[in-house]
């Protein structure tokens, strides 16, 4: 392929076109499903999918075909089909996926930003949505057209976009059976909901972590009493939620204890991530915003990076009947909710963890206090397969020709649920899962941004993934 004439493709699209529509992107509310029980009624999940629809039409893909798939009660899923060049010398299907979902806003937005305001600064598009994963549509399209642009080929590629990735992708089993016939013979699959640790190159996903979320609710009175009156008399809540947390993770280390959230870690793992640590020894730490004084899990870079890819953890993410401090009176509460939300080692079985893990906290409970566990999420983590060596040699190729530099691999701490279902269903595929997450590109939390020229970095990339593909032998 001409590069100067991809490249040239790449970044008059971003400027010309992608940007302005993926700022209005950025101004729908489409919360994923799990932060929004009306999302029908509300209408966001649709409104983007549409959105993003509108602005594909209009572009110049030949014999494109572009349809919003609803099934019933199910968030909508879009599928966008594009015909192989004629220069495509191999066959079979690339399947290109994204999310058009987002997290919720949160508060504490920077001053000028907030979460469904798109600001361009510095490079930088801020907004929720703007990194993960708004973006990967835009830059799965304009692949398409650089190769074209620039003389290459490509197969056959369908693009979908779902609308339930946030929420653990409940949805996603349902439309690839429905889409079973269409999708047909994937050998390719390319992920744009992921990143790395810099923007010097192209960053591959290595594994992903699984995960299981549940609601655990201690209730010890059938309403509140005056703490005074009842305490010592009826044990709290909150001390018998301490006990309980105690069985599942060690208060002082943070190892969790649930024998079905264990795994050993490959080899190979272990080998990427001391070559992860050796590439900017002491940077991983200096990511995160500690407060003065805090220290961090472990002072071995190589230990924080198991820890947060391979390692199952514990984080409490919510809470309920706890008033506010200000508020909050001489009262023994009648009941306390925590939200556990536990990572799980990529090769975990997160419906085994589920399982016992509601078994370890409602088994003797302390006092025969009643425990509730429910609300579940499950997600199943995933493990890279060995890339085919016409995929080794292209993804060399096109590092060196977009960056200068060979891609490396790393595992991430996140989820991406359809990557497991994709590699149980289509298990002779190649798999790249990447993106344009930077380390500091805040997904989830406040003032998220996406790094505009890493974007076009990544677009080109893909670009020459998708001629590579069309060339194998």
């Amino acid at each position: 392929m001409d590069h100067d004439a991809l490249t040239g493709t790449v970044a008059t699209t971003w400027s010309a076109d992608v940007l302005p529509s993926l700022s209005a992107l950025i101004g729908i509310p489409a919360l994923s499903p799990a932060y929004d029980g009306a999302w029908q009624e509300h209408g966001h999940l649709l409104t983007a999918v549409r959105h993003f629809r509108d602005w594909l039409t209009a572009r110049a893909l030949p014999g494109t075909r572009c349809d919003v798939v609803e099934l019933p009660g199910r968030s909508p899923v879009l599928v966008v089909d594009t015909p192989a060049t004629p220069g495509a010398s191999a066959g079979g299907t690339v399947l290109l996926y994204g999310h058009l979902d987002k997290q919720p806003p949160v508060s504490d937005w920077s001053e000028g930003l907030g979460p469904w305001q798109p600001v361009l600064r510095d490079g930088r598009l801020y907004g929720r949505g703007s990194v993960d994963d708004g973006y990967a549509g835009y830059a799965a399209t304009t692949a398409l057209e650089a190769v074209r642009a620039a003389g290459g080929a490509h197969t056959r590629s369908v693009l979908l976009l779902e609308t339930g990735e946030e929420s653990g992708s409940p949805d996603l089993p349902a439309y690839l059976d429905h889409l079973a016939e269409r999708l047909h013979d994937v050998s390719l699959v390319i992920s744009l909901d992921a990143g790395g640790g810099d923007y010097a190159r192209m960053w591959l996903t290595s594994s992903l972590r699984g995960a299981v979320q549940a609601t655990v609710t201690v209730r010890v009175l059938d309403t509140a009493m005056h703490s005074g009156l009842v305490s010592g008399i009826v044990p709290s809540s909150f001390r018998i939620m301490r006990r309980l947390l105690d069985r599942v993770e060690d208060p002082v280390t943070g190892e969790v204890l649930v024998p079905a959230m264990r795994v050993p870690i490959p080899p190979e793992r272990v080998a990427d991530a001391r070559a992860l640590a050796a590439l900017e020894p002491g940077v991983l730490p200096e990511r995160y915003p500690l407060v003065a004084g805090m220290r961090h899990a472990s002072d071995d870079d190589v230990e924080l990076i198991l820890n947060s890819t391979w390692r199952p953890t514990l984080s409490v993410t919510g809470a309920a009947g706890l008033p506010d401090p200000a508020v909050a009176g001489a009262v023994l509460r009648a009941s306390t909710s925590l939200r556990l939300s536990f990572r799980l080692p990529p090769t975990a079985d997160p419906e085994a963890a589920r399982a016992e893990l509601a078994e370890i906290l409602t088994t003797d409970v302390p006092y025969g206090a009643q425990v509730e566990v429910g609300d579940f999420m499950t997600i199943s983590g995933w493990h890279a397969p060995t890339p085919a060596p016409w995929l080794a040699t292209a993804l060399d190729h096109a590092g060196e020709r977009v960056f200068g530099a060979a891609p490396r691999s790393m595992g991430l701490g996140g989820g991406i649920p359809f990557m497991e279902m994709l590699g149980r269903r289509y298990p002779r595929a190649q798999f790249v899962v990447t993106g344009a997450v930077g380390a500091d590109s805040n997904m989830h939390v406040a003032d998220e941004w996406l790094n505009i020229r890493f974007a076009e970095q990544i677009t080109a990339s893909v670009a020459y993934l998708l001629d590579a593909h069309a060339r194998r032998s």
